[in-house]
């Protein structure tokens, strides 16, 4: 289980935001901390580190000169979100960054986007491409959300839909949207699902607030599902101490 770090950019500053609350209007979000350190603080904070695999994620507008500025500064080491298309993914990887993220380009109107899931292939190619499959349970099943984890999509998360998406990408990145951000604890019942079906690398995003539930993350992915933490990290206005956090992931 690796450690992966974040760079959440909304409105052109690192912040930490409750990812329930975000609406297309932009200035509603819960925001549970914003940071007087700019992005390519944090990229340097992690290269020094050696972190590889993090991502920087643009939650809206107004965060391109951030997103390039930390994807610069730890060139290969991040990977880029938010907005992806066929025709600007390269462009992130001329900045620096090692994958792109996507999301709402592939997963449309409910369904996939084969069409445009295969123009992403033909502008980047698999190995530098990361599908997004975050999600909220919705009875029994989890399914992916999009447009700001807003949207429900008809697309379940379970063993034949990453199966098949693995044919796609080089890695999954799942935030359990409905605890992201609430520092209450992690969903177990997702980490194992991705333990258990994903074939290729997955990133598990969403609780994580102590050294105890990074164990429990540990114990239910088998070590084979790798974690991100935001708001309960000290460098984000957390009590978890990001060096901590750091240590006891290199024990893998």
């Amino acid at each position: 289980m690796q450690f992966r770090p974040c760079i959440d950019l909304h409105q052109g500053k690192v912040k930490q935001i409750v990812g329930s609350s975000l609406r297309d209007d932009d200035h509603s979000a819960q925001v549970n901390f914003e940071s007087d350190r700019s992005a390519a603080d944090f990229a340097e904070l992690y290269r020094r580190e050696g972190l590889t695999g993090g991502h920087v994620i643009k939650l809206g507008p107004g965060n391109e000169a951030a997103a390039a500025a930390a994807l610069s500064g730890w060139p290969r080491g991040l990977q880029a979100g938010g907005g992806i298309t066929s025709e600007n993914a390269t462009y992130y990887l001329d900045l620096g960054a090692s994958h792109v993220i996507v999301t709402s380009y592939v997963f449309k109107d409910g369904q996939i986007n084969f069409a445009n899931l295969d123009k992403l292939l033909a502008a980047v190619g698999r190995k530098r491409l990361v599908l997004d499959l975050s999600c909220k349970k919705k009875g029994d099943d989890y399914f992916i959300v999009t447009d700001r984890w807003q949207r429900f999509t008809d697309i379940r998360i379970n063993g034949e839909t990453l199966e098949k998406l693995a044919h796609y990408c080089d890695e999954f990145l799942v935030h359990a949207a409905s605890v992201e951000g609430l520092m209450a604890g992690p969903d177990l019942a997702l980490v194992s699902l991705l333990a258990h079906y994903s074939p290729i690398p997955v990133t598990y995003a969403g609780g994580i607030a102590t050294l105890e539930d990074i164990e429990a993350v540990r114990t239910a992915g088998n070590g084979q599902v790798h974690i991100t933490i935001g708001s309960a990290l000290d460098i984000f206005g957390g009590a978890l101490a990001f060096r901590d956090v750091v240590a006891s992931c290199k024990t893998d």
